[in-house]
This record gives structure tokens, C-alpha cells and sequence, in this order.
């Protein structure tokens, strides 16, 4: 579907947001609301399985949202990635597949799906461009997340093609922020860290061990840019082909630490631990499609770290970590 066929957004319409309570889905409804949306269907995932297919089916036939934006899944850092294989695949594939299909089935009009940059190639050349989708071998260590989130791409792209659909993806790069996963085993990084240097502080540690050898890089995102990223993306894009959502800002793991040890206060030493894996060495998005639609990242990573550090205190969220280990909601 060419660009010049854009649509304007009915901003009254039925707006169904999949995995509102989650980090991605929870930026999303704000920014959402900010621009004047007002008519959000929530559902927890006590009102709606995304996994059972027959409830799915239902709600769906039931309300009829007009546009549908699929930010639920279950997530996790490398440690849960890697250990949970099969997990992380079966149920990613359910949700996507129920979703995108029985969105398809009732007629919406408008679906983006959230995939995750790290389903690119692990030596992928950089800046990594979405034509390098599915052109060398994949991380081992978040494999089964990696095929699902490939398959919920190539879903989008296929009833685009094959039906007419605008149902198109997009790929962000690493984000942090308010409602982050503080698990202290299935966190992704900045959240790991950060409550990792939080414990440490407050218990008078002299020290906190932090995975691999802090060399490997990554592009990292305040989630509330990711998610102005997202709505001007429903707005204004309609390639079936997938689109990056990077900030551009680009750090080592080693830099990473030390900005998160600076934002907390810990006066103690990082100690890298070579013996557990670093992961992909770089994953650095070319952002030039997303940046041609007038969108730009606007939080720099010291005064989001200060902020999500800040949200972190009030909501209690590093001394009791979420229940929530598997981010469905």
C-alpha cells in the first residue's frame, strides 16, 4: 500500500491497545490520550487471554475495534530469553497469531504490531536497515522471542499483501522507563542495573557484578519516545514493510552502568563478569524512514534514567519487583 493512500485517523473510533499495562502499551495509551484518542478499549489480562484463541475470536466479534495497535508479549532480559526458549516462543506466537487474524476476520482497519530489533541478524552491518531483516544467523541466546516476533512481522506483511489490510510493524530498539520489568532475573538491562545499584547502595555494598564484559553495545529509548514514535507512525505510515524505531543514542554496556551507578548514587565498584554472555556485539538502527515522517527522540538518556529512577522510588518497583515476571498485559 503506497504512502500517498494515508487515511486520516478517526480519533473517536473504538481503539483497542494489547498489553496496556505492560511498559510499550502503557506509553502508548498516554500518548494516545495526549493527542486526543478517546475511545481506548483496555483489557487486562484477567478480562482477556491473548492466548486462548475462542476469547480472542470473541472479543473482537463483540466490540469490533476499528484500530488495533498489538503491543503485548511476553518479555524478558537475556537470562529469561535464554532460558525459557520455548516459553517466550509458544506464547508470543499465540498472542500474534490470535490477534492479527481475528483482526483481519472482523474487518479492522489499521493494526501495528510491535516486533523488537533484536530479530535482526546478529553481525547485521550498521546502522542496521529493515531491508537486513532475515539475511545471516540469529542470536542464540533470545532465539525463540526472535522467531516469534519474526513471525508476527511476516503476518502483517502478508495480510497486508495478500488482503488489502493495513497492518504494518515496527521494530524499536532497547527502551526503559516507567513500568519496567525490575525482576531481579528477567529484566533487561537498564532496569537490572538499576535495581541491582539500588540494593547495593542500600545495603552498603562495596561492589555490583554486572553480566559480560561491558564492551557490546546498544542503542537505547525512553519508552515515552517510543511511543510518540508509534502513534505518528499509525498516523502516518502505510508500508506493509516493517519500520525501525531507534533514538540514535548510542552506548556501551560499560556506559550504560556507569550512567545508571551516576543516576543512582552508589558509591561502589562495577565489577564486569566475562563468563556470562554479552549477547549481540551491536544493534544500532538506521532510523532515516521513521525520521523522514518529521519524528525525533526527544529525552536524552541521563534525564530519562533520572526519571525512570524517580518513578522507580515512588511506585516501591526496586524493592518489590513485579509479580508480573512475563510482561503479557
Amino acid at each position: 500500500m503506497a504512502q500517498e493512500s494515508l487515511k486520516e485517523i478517526d480519533r473517536s473510533a473504538k481503539f483497542f491497545v494489547a498489553g496496556h499495562r505492560g511498559m510499550a502499551g502503557s506509553a502508548i495509551c498516554r500518548e494516545l490520550k495526549r493527542r486526543g484518542f478517546r475511545n481506548l478499549l483496555l483489557r487486562p489480562r484477567s478480562g482477556l487471554d491473548l492466548m486462548n484463541q475462542a476469547a480472542v475470536r470473541d472479543f473482537f466479534s463483540q466490540e469490533r475495534p476499528q484500530y488495533v495497535i498489538l503491543a503485548a508479549g511476553t518479555v524478558g532480559g537475556i537470562a529469561a530469553n535464554n532460558a525459557m526458549q520455548a516459553k517466550f516462543l509458544y506464547e508470543n506466537l499465540m498472542i500474534e497469531a490470535n490477534v492479527i487474524h481475528s483482526a483481519a476476520e472482523t474487518g479492522v482497519e489499521k493494526l501495528l504490531f510491535l516486533g523488537s530489533s533484536c530479530i535482526y541478524p546478529k553481525y547485521a552491518p550498521q546502522p542496521i536497515r529493515e531491508d537486513f531483516l532475515l539475511t545471516g544467523s540469529l542470536e542464540p541466546t533470545n532465539l525463540g522471542y526472535t522467531l516469534a516476533k519474526l513471525a508476527g512481522v511476516k503476518m502483517c506483511e502478508f495480510y497486508n499483501r495478500q488482503q488489502g489490510r493495513r497492518f504494518t510493524s515496527c521494530l524499536p530498539t532497547n527502551l526503559y522507563g516507567p513500568e519496567d520489568n525490575f525482576h531481579p532475573e528477567h529484566s533487561h538491562v537498564i532496569a537490572g542495573l538499576m535495581r541491582r545499584m539500588h540494593q547495593a547502595k542500600v545495603e552498603g555494598r562495596s561492589e555490583v557484578r554486572v553480566w559480560g564484559t561491558g564492551a557490546p553495545f546498544r542503542e537505547v529509548m525512553h519508552v515515552d519516545d517510543m511511543a510518540t514514535a508509534c502513534v505518528t507512525l499509525f498516523e502516518k505510515y502505510e508500508d506493509p514493510e516493517t519500520i525501525n524505531i531507534g533514538s540514535d543514542m548510542e552506548y556501551t554496556i560499560a556506559e550504560i552502568a556507569q550512567l545508571v551507578k551516576d543516576t543512582v548514587g552508589f558509591s561502589g565498584k562495577l565489577v564486569f563478569d566475562p563468563s556470562r554472555p554479552d549477547g549481540t556485539p551491536r544493534k544500532r538502527l538506521d532510523n532515516s524512514k521513521l525520521r523522514s515522517l518529521g519524528w525525533e527522540p526527544k529525552i536524552t538518556l541521563p534525564e530519562g534514567l533520572k526519571a525512570t529512577y524517580a518513578w522507580a522510588l515512588e511506585y516501591r518497583a526496586l524493592e518489590n519487583p513485579s509479580e508480573r515476571v512475563f510482561a503479557l498485559d
